[in-house]
Protein backbone atom coordinates (compact mmCIF):
# COMPACT_ATOMS: atom_id res chain seq x y z
CA UNK A 1 0.00 0.00 0.00
CA UNK A 2 0.80 3.64 -0.70
CA UNK A 3 2.03 5.45 2.21
CA UNK A 4 0.55 9.28 2.79
CA UNK A 5 3.66 11.24 4.33
CA UNK A 6 2.21 14.89 4.80
CA UNK A 7 4.70 18.10 4.22
CA UNK A 8 3.97 20.47 7.25
CA UNK A 9 6.03 23.73 5.33
CA UNK A 10 2.69 25.39 4.60
CA UNK A 11 2.02 25.34 8.26
CA UNK A 12 4.76 26.72 8.95
CA UNK A 13 4.58 29.72 6.00
CA UNK A 14 1.20 30.75 8.03
CA UNK A 15 3.68 31.09 11.39
CA UNK A 16 5.83 32.27 9.81
CA UNK A 17 3.61 35.65 8.14
CA UNK A 18 3.01 36.56 11.62
CA UNK A 19 5.44 35.86 13.84
CA UNK A 20 5.30 33.77 17.04
CA UNK A 21 4.10 30.13 17.25
CA UNK A 22 0.46 30.17 15.85
CA UNK A 23 -0.25 27.85 14.27
CA UNK A 24 2.75 25.37 16.08
CA UNK A 25 3.84 23.13 13.10
CA UNK A 26 4.92 20.52 15.96
CA UNK A 27 1.33 20.04 17.38
CA UNK A 28 0.18 20.21 13.21
CA UNK A 29 2.63 17.72 12.86
CA UNK A 30 1.27 15.63 15.44
CA UNK A 31 -2.11 15.95 14.69
CA UNK A 32 -1.58 14.73 11.18
CA UNK A 33 0.25 11.50 12.40
CA UNK A 34 -2.96 11.35 14.84
CA UNK A 35 -5.53 11.46 11.96
CA UNK A 36 -3.66 9.03 9.57
CA UNK A 37 -0.86 10.17 8.03
CA UNK A 38 2.17 7.41 8.07
CA UNK A 39 5.13 10.21 7.89
CA UNK A 40 5.92 13.71 7.89
CA UNK A 41 8.11 15.50 5.50
CA UNK A 42 9.82 18.79 5.68
CA UNK A 43 12.12 21.14 3.50
CA UNK A 44 14.29 23.17 5.20
CA UNK A 45 15.28 26.45 2.95
CA UNK A 46 18.49 28.32 3.55
CA UNK A 47 16.51 31.11 4.22
CA UNK A 48 13.87 29.36 6.63
CA UNK A 49 11.17 31.17 4.97
CA UNK A 50 8.62 28.21 6.33
CA UNK A 51 10.45 25.18 8.19
CA UNK A 52 13.07 26.77 10.63
CA UNK A 53 16.19 24.48 11.47
CA UNK A 54 15.13 24.48 15.02
CA UNK A 55 11.79 23.14 14.18
CA UNK A 56 13.19 20.07 12.29
CA UNK A 57 15.49 19.21 16.23
CA UNK A 58 11.66 19.71 17.43
CA UNK A 59 9.98 17.43 15.55
CA UNK A 60 12.78 14.72 15.86
CA UNK A 61 11.51 14.77 19.69
CA UNK A 62 7.85 13.43 19.29
CA UNK A 63 7.23 12.35 15.79
CA UNK A 64 6.32 8.52 15.72
CA UNK A 65 6.12 7.82 12.53
CA UNK A 66 8.64 8.48 9.35
CA UNK A 67 10.31 11.60 9.05
CA UNK A 68 11.20 12.59 5.72
CA UNK A 69 13.96 15.46 5.50
CA UNK A 70 13.91 17.15 1.74
CA UNK A 71 16.78 19.76 0.60
CA UNK A 72 19.80 20.84 -1.01
CA UNK A 73 22.58 19.06 0.72
CA UNK A 74 24.55 22.17 1.26
CA UNK A 75 27.12 21.88 4.50
CA UNK A 76 24.25 22.93 7.24
CA UNK A 77 21.70 20.70 5.38
CA UNK A 78 24.46 17.40 5.18
CA UNK A 79 24.84 18.06 9.15
CA UNK A 80 21.12 18.64 10.06
CA UNK A 81 20.87 15.16 8.88
CA UNK A 82 23.80 13.94 10.71
CA UNK A 83 22.14 14.72 13.80
CA UNK A 84 18.38 13.97 13.21
CA UNK A 85 19.22 11.05 11.38
CA UNK A 86 15.65 11.01 10.00
CA UNK A 87 14.10 8.04 8.30
CA UNK A 88 14.64 9.36 4.86
CA UNK A 89 16.51 12.49 3.63
CA UNK A 90 15.58 13.57 -0.48
CA UNK A 91 17.85 14.95 -2.11
CA UNK A 92 16.34 18.37 -4.47
CA UNK A 93 18.52 20.17 -6.89
CA UNK A 94 16.49 23.54 -5.65
CA UNK A 95 18.32 26.72 -6.05
CA UNK A 96 18.03 28.86 -2.87
CA UNK A 97 15.66 31.76 -4.47
CA UNK A 98 13.32 29.23 -5.90
CA UNK A 99 9.61 29.24 -4.86
CA UNK A 100 9.37 25.63 -5.06
CA UNK A 101 11.30 22.95 -6.19
CA UNK A 102 11.04 22.68 -9.94
CA UNK A 103 13.16 20.24 -11.39
CA UNK A 104 15.03 17.02 -10.69
CA UNK A 105 17.98 16.31 -10.61
CA UNK A 106 20.69 15.28 -13.54
CA UNK A 107 22.03 12.19 -12.08
CA UNK A 108 25.02 11.96 -14.95
CA UNK A 109 26.32 15.23 -14.14
CA UNK A 110 25.87 14.62 -10.30
CA UNK A 111 26.65 11.38 -10.19
CA UNK A 112 29.95 11.60 -8.20
CA UNK A 113 28.69 14.28 -5.65
CA UNK A 114 25.46 12.47 -5.15
CA UNK A 115 26.93 8.84 -4.65
CA UNK A 116 29.64 10.41 -2.18
CA UNK A 117 25.95 11.60 -0.23
CA UNK A 118 24.08 8.69 -0.59
CA UNK A 119 27.44 6.95 0.95
CA UNK A 120 27.70 9.33 4.08
CA UNK A 121 23.60 8.83 5.07
CA UNK A 122 23.30 5.51 4.56
CA UNK A 123 26.46 4.83 7.01
CA UNK A 124 24.26 6.00 9.93
CA UNK A 125 21.33 3.92 8.48
CA UNK A 126 19.43 7.10 6.94
CA UNK A 127 17.62 5.56 3.94
CA UNK A 128 18.08 8.07 0.52
CA UNK A 129 15.83 8.97 -2.20
CA UNK A 130 16.87 11.62 -5.24
CA UNK A 131 14.21 13.48 -6.88
CA UNK A 132 13.90 13.01 -10.41
CA UNK A 133 12.47 13.50 -13.57
CA UNK A 134 11.06 10.81 -15.14
CA UNK A 135 13.88 10.08 -18.44
CA UNK A 136 14.74 6.48 -17.97
CA UNK A 137 18.99 6.96 -18.44
CA UNK A 138 19.09 9.48 -16.03
CA UNK A 139 17.09 6.46 -13.64
CA UNK A 140 19.54 4.20 -14.97
CA UNK A 141 22.36 6.68 -13.40
CA UNK A 142 20.26 7.06 -10.27
CA UNK A 143 20.80 3.51 -9.50
CA UNK A 144 23.96 3.86 -10.11
CA UNK A 145 24.80 6.35 -7.03
CA UNK A 146 23.65 3.46 -4.60
CA UNK A 147 20.45 5.53 -4.00
CA UNK A 148 17.34 3.52 -2.02
CA UNK A 149 14.42 5.47 -3.54
CA UNK A 150 13.65 7.91 -6.21
CA UNK A 151 10.96 10.49 -5.95
CA UNK A 152 9.35 11.41 -8.86
CA UNK A 153 8.76 15.05 -9.83
CA UNK A 154 5.25 15.22 -10.56
CA UNK A 155 4.31 18.51 -11.53
CA UNK A 156 4.45 18.04 -15.21
CA UNK A 157 1.56 15.01 -14.36
CA UNK A 158 -0.63 17.63 -11.94
CA UNK A 159 -0.24 20.14 -14.92
CA UNK A 160 -1.21 17.54 -17.95
CA UNK A 161 -4.27 15.48 -15.88
CA UNK A 162 -6.76 17.83 -16.35
CA UNK A 163 -6.01 18.14 -20.08
CA UNK A 164 -5.22 13.96 -21.29
CA UNK A 165 -4.92 11.96 -17.70
CA UNK A 166 -3.62 9.17 -19.66
CA UNK A 167 -0.75 10.81 -21.53
CA UNK A 168 -0.11 13.05 -18.56
CA UNK A 169 0.48 9.44 -16.55
CA UNK A 170 2.73 7.53 -19.32
CA UNK A 171 5.68 8.65 -18.79
CA UNK A 172 5.37 8.09 -14.93
CA UNK A 173 4.12 4.47 -15.52
CA UNK A 174 7.43 4.22 -17.69
CA UNK A 175 9.42 5.73 -15.19
CA UNK A 176 8.45 3.76 -12.10
CA UNK A 177 8.75 0.66 -13.75
CA UNK A 178 12.37 1.12 -14.93
CA UNK A 179 13.12 2.20 -11.18
CA UNK A 180 11.60 -1.02 -9.99
CA UNK A 181 13.73 -2.93 -12.84
CA UNK A 182 16.91 -1.41 -11.41
CA UNK A 183 16.32 -2.25 -7.48
CA UNK A 184 14.68 0.87 -6.54
CA UNK A 185 11.67 2.00 -4.72
CA UNK A 186 9.78 4.91 -5.79
CA UNK A 187 8.23 8.10 -4.33
CA UNK A 188 6.38 10.88 -5.73
CA UNK A 189 5.29 14.01 -5.33
CA UNK A 190 4.70 17.89 -6.43
CA UNK A 191 0.84 18.91 -7.25
CA UNK A 192 -0.59 15.85 -6.11
CA UNK A 193 -4.15 16.58 -4.58
CA UNK A 194 -7.97 14.77 -4.15
CA UNK A 195 -8.54 15.31 -7.66
CA UNK A 196 -5.60 13.43 -9.54
CA UNK A 197 -3.88 11.51 -6.75
CA UNK A 198 -6.32 8.51 -6.94
CA UNK A 199 -5.73 8.00 -10.76
CA UNK A 200 -1.86 8.65 -10.10
CA UNK A 201 -2.05 5.98 -7.29
CA UNK A 202 -4.02 3.57 -9.84
CA UNK A 203 -1.51 3.75 -12.72
CA UNK A 204 1.55 3.11 -11.00
CA UNK A 205 2.57 -0.47 -10.79
CA UNK A 206 5.43 0.45 -8.15
CA UNK A 207 4.71 3.46 -5.85
CA UNK A 208 5.86 2.90 -2.12
CA UNK A 209 5.04 6.86 -0.84
CA UNK A 210 4.05 10.17 -1.83
CA UNK A 211 4.69 13.29 -0.37
CA UNK A 212 1.99 15.85 -0.04
CA UNK A 213 1.89 19.00 1.13
CA UNK A 214 0.65 22.57 -0.68
CA UNK A 215 -2.71 20.51 -1.77
CA UNK A 216 -3.57 19.10 1.34
CA UNK A 217 -2.77 21.39 3.94
CA UNK A 218 -4.77 24.21 1.64
CA UNK A 219 -7.38 21.61 1.50
CA UNK A 220 -7.68 21.24 5.36
CA UNK A 221 -8.37 25.03 5.61
CA UNK A 222 -12.05 24.11 4.37
CA UNK A 223 -12.40 20.36 5.66
CA UNK A 224 -10.12 20.25 8.62
CA UNK A 225 -7.13 18.16 9.12
CA UNK A 226 -8.94 14.92 10.33
CA UNK A 227 -11.51 14.49 7.29
CA UNK A 228 -9.03 15.28 4.89
CA UNK A 229 -5.98 13.36 5.58
CA UNK A 230 -8.91 10.59 5.83
CA UNK A 231 -9.78 11.53 2.04
CA UNK A 232 -5.98 11.12 1.08
CA UNK A 233 -5.76 7.71 2.90
CA UNK A 234 -8.45 6.07 0.83
CA UNK A 235 -7.80 7.85 -2.40
CA UNK A 236 -4.25 5.49 -1.89
CA UNK A 237 -6.22 2.78 -0.28
CA UNK A 238 -8.08 2.34 -3.46
CA UNK A 239 -5.29 2.14 -5.94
Amino acid sequence: MTKLSVNVNKIATLRNARGGNMPDVVQAALHCERFGAQGITVHPRPDERHIRYRDVYELKKVLTTEFNIEGNPNDRFIKLIEDIKPTQVTLVPDAPDVLTSNAGWDAKTYFEHLSELIKHFKSFGVRTSIFVGTDLENLEWAAKTGTDRVELYTEPYAAGFSIDAETAVSPFIRASQKAHDLGLQVNAGHDLNQENLNFFARKLPYLDEVSIGHALISEAIYDGLELTIARYRRALELN
